[in-house]
């Protein structure tokens, strides 16, 4: 499956938990580092608008330890009127240790509002595969 987005993740102390590892919570937020490099390389701009999420699923495979090099791949799987939803998977060791899928909403003035058509197409050339609703 194509990636346009991968982000090397360096796994921070503070990031792991009781068991030494990372906290199941903090998958979500290398998640999000990546999305903030998917939207900027497809234009997005804070002036224009911003996204927030509406929903998050993580599937955890595999823990994730302190010093191991960490990888976030992102595309977008579909995107419709307001929203979009991601699908990112996170490398440990060259192993897959999560697979996360993300729904963020366009705001524009703290409301819904249509993607707009310059974001659309930012994300339709950053992706080779088809994109449903694009």
């Amino acid at each position: 499956m194509h990636f346009p987005v991968r982000v090397p993740i360096e796994v921070r102390f503070s990031d792991l938990d009781i068991l030494k590892h990372v906290n199941n919570a903090v998958y979500l937020t290398y998640d999000e580092v990546a999305r903030g490099h998917y939207l900027r390389r497809a234009g997005a701009a804070i002036e224009s608008g911003h996204f927030v999420v509406a929903r998050a699923e993580v599937d955890y495979l595999r823990p994730i330890l302190f010093g191991q090099p960490v990888e976030v791949a992102l595309r977008v799987e579909r995107v419709g009127h307001s929203s979009l939803r991601t699908l990112g998977e996170i490398w440990a060791e060259g192993c897959l240790a999560a697979r996360t899928r993300v729904v963020v909403v366009w705001l524009e003035e703290g409301r819904p509002a249509r993607i707009p058509d310059w974001l659309r197409a930012g994300i339709r050339a950053l992706e080779q595969d088809p994109v449903e609703g694009l």
